[in-house]
């Protein structure tokens, strides 16, 4: 699946409108390179994320949360949120969406 953001990132979706043609439920393994960030975005989408390694700051209009390995964080649907690896190792995480990502729920703010 290709990636927005700054530098190339990998996603492997497992369950999800691509893979597996499921709606209800996506399941992604994410691996972002270090300083890279993806345009904001407010989805239609549950996003609830576990980082396995690294560090995943999640921009909110309150402020920023810097999320390390063994924590999770929920981005709600209908949120504005930025995603982003400062930290020069990047980070990996797994991402799941209910519903299902997709290209034209997840609202990326406008020229991104």
């Amino acid at each position: 699946m290709a990636a927005a953001g700054s530098r190339p990132k990998l996603i492997d979706e497992h369950i999800g409108r691509i893979n597996s043609g499921t709606e209800s439920v996506s399941v992604a393994h994410m691996r972002s390179p270090g300083e890279w960030q993806e345009p904001g975005q407010t989805p239609a989408f549950d996003d609830f994320t576990v980082v396995l390694s690294g560090l995943l700051c999640v921009e909110y209009h309150q402020g920023t949360l810097d999320v390390r390995a063994g924590q999770a964080v929920v981005a709600r649907r209908g949120e504005w949120v930025r995603y982003s690896t400062p930290e020069t190792e990047g980070a990996e995480y797994i991402a799941v969406c209910l519903p299902a990502f997709s290209m034209e729920t997840v609202h990326r703010d406008a020229g991104r």
